[in-house]
């Protein structure tokens, strides 16, 4: 009885934290080297990322065309109040044609002349109205000149007083 006195009345053995602590330790270390490993490309980064690549730009050749300015115009519009508009325009053409659309010019000032004076001027202030305006005017050049001779008409100047 005695030895089994003596025994209870060692004190029982502490539970050492030296796993717990050798635990984090490899923790912190397995855990370190995996982010190494992958952040530089060691593991699931299958080699050197690919280099960055630019598309090479290639311009396109500017096509064989010409501008023939009009003459300026001043035309008094249509209502009660004396209004005018001040117009002036460009015709882009292929330079094969460039010599038959400048004998047609007159033509082509007539035709304008003509529309913009039956447009009413209230019509200059809808949204969109320079657009729509365009393509119509562009229209009749067309068909002045003949179909594929005038690829488009360019507003200089359309400035209402």
């Amino acid at each position: 009885m005695a030895e089994a006195a003596s025994e209870a009345d060692e004190a029982p053995k502490k539970k050492t934290k030296l796993p717990l602590i050798i635990g984090l330790v490899l923790m912190l270390v397995l855990g370190g080297g995996g982010f190494f490993a992958v952040f530089t490309g060691m593991i699931l980064g299958g080699g050197e990322p690919p280099a960055p690549t630019t598309p090479e730009i290639v311009p396109e050749a500017i096509p064989d065309i010409a501008f023939i300015p009009l003459d300026p115009m001043v035309v008094s519009m249509q209502g009660t109040a004396a209004r005018h508009l001040r117009f002036t325009a460009q015709l882009e053409v292929s330079k094969a044609f460039v010599a038959d659309v400048e004998l047609l010019k007159p033509r082509v000032m007539d035709v304008l002349n003509g529309y913009l004076r039956a447009v009413d001027a209230k019509s200059f202030e809808e949204p969109g109205s320079l657009v729509r305006l365009r393509a119509q005017m562009l229209r009749r050049v067309q068909i002045v000149t003949g179909e594929g001779r005038v690829r488009d008409l360019l507003v200089i100047e359309f400035v209402l007083n």
